[in-house]
């Protein structure tokens, strides 16, 4: 098992490019031009500076249910990692604006819900799902995994390597996720991109009435300092209504 990393505490997205693990050889500002091998080797150092320092009991909002939609994948790709930009070796990654997308699984006290599988499914950069019914076969981006899932580790933290999600007819952009442990519902939800026209309009965010509620959706992409290629990095801690693990 790989060992995790000691950190000792979270960073903010604003930080994390100018600090360095102990002994890593890489500086996550050049995060950006991380091989495939390299980001999956590192995701677990990677998952705790994506997450929000921790808070106190009362200003945890609990995570809206939010439906799993049709287009969850009716059949799984053979890689279902957490780099959802290339598929095993392949050398051609997929097409749209790279997006890091990670943070906290935590009860509404705060406790982490640790080794629960958070999974994650999308469109590709043209709006196609990898539902065989999610859109036309032959727009889609062949070289887009389209779905994969992570392990939360004992902090309870995930993280993704993905793209930015395109709008498409009906909806403003999203990420459809879902967490789920032995013993436990299945929660989904959905993650929302902070400052996109189409959040006001749609109808599947707006069904959260509650405006604190519905603003825990709705993640802050950052850009990524250092960056060529205009990468986005954003925290999505997700506040469920399980009992922590004896």
């Amino acid at each position: 098992m790989q060992n995790e990393p000691e950190i000792g505490k979270y960073f903010s997205i604003h930080t994390i490019f100018a600090l360095r693990i102990e002994g890593a050889e890489d500086h996550y500002e050049v995060m950006h031009i991380f091989t495939r091998r390299t980001f999956l080797g590192k995701s677990l150092q990677l998952a705790p500076l994506f997450a929000t320092p921790g808070l106190m009991a009362e200003q945890l909002t609990r995570t809206p249910y939010q439906t799993p939609g049709p287009f969850y994948p009716d059949k799984l790709p053979l890689d279902t990692d957490n780099d959802l930009i290339v598929i095993n070796d392949a050398l051609t990654p997929s097409v749209g604006t790279v997006a890091y997308l990670g943070g906290k699984v935590s009860d509404i006290k705060g406790n982490p819900i640790r080794h629960a599988t958070v999974e994650l499914w999308q469109v590709d950069g043209k709006g196609v799902y990898l539902h065989s019914r999610g859109g036309s076969r032959k727009k889609m981006d062949p070289n887009f995994q389209g779905y994969g899932r992570f392990m939360t580790d004992s902090k309870g933290r995930y993280f993704f390597r993905t793209i930015k999600p395109p709008p498409y007819p009906g909806r403003t952009p999203h990420f459809h996720m879902s967490v789920s442990a032995k013993g436990k519902k299945k929660f989904v939800t959905q993650c929302y991109i902070k400052g996109e026209p189409q959040n006001k309009s749609d109808f599947i965010l707006n069904r959260v009435k509650d405006e604190k509620a519905r603003n825990s959706l709705i993640a802050d992409f950052l850009p990524l300092p250092g960056s060529k290629v205009g990468e986005l990095a954003a925290n999505f801690d997700m506040v469920l209504g399980w009992t922590p693990e004896d």
